[in-house]
């Protein structure tokens, strides 16, 4: 799920919080990632985010839809609960920013540029 962006800018945090658990409980004991947008949030508002998924009962907290950035990776595994993971997604362009991303905490990385990386790289040098 994506937050609503609306109610972060406007510190409705209980409103987000009150969402993210009703549909962790609507998922049925099946995995939620909360989308935070971290392109688009302060750094208050990612560590209050991190506060607010924690508590929701989500398993994951994930950077954007499609763009990460070290700091905001960082940040994040600084001040989410026990329990949540952290998943990196988008601006990955690298095995070397993939394994910097998991050094920082990530815990899972959504991007499609490694395969297409690791899939070349294979060809180059025989392996399939």
């Amino acid at each position: 799920m994506v937050i609503n962006i609306g109610d972060v800018k406007d510190g409705r945090f209980d409103v987000v919080e009150d969402e993210i658990r009703q549909i962790h409980e609507a998922c049925g004991g099946h995995i939620l990632k909360v989308i935070i947008e971290t392109a688009l949030l302060t750094e208050e508002e990612i560590i209050k985010m991190c506060e607010v998924v924690t508590n929701a009962g989500a398993e994951f907290i994930k950077t954007s839809t499609g763009f990460s950035t070290f700091e905001h990776v960082a940040l994040m595994k600084k001040h989410v609960g026990e329990g949540v993971l952290v998943k990196a997604a988008g601006g990955i362009s690298s095995i070397e920013d993939a394994e910097k991303f998991i050094e920082l905490g990530a815990s899972r990385l959504g991007t499609s540029r490694i395969v297409k990386i690791v899939k070349n790289q294979s060809v180059e040098e025989g392996t399939y």
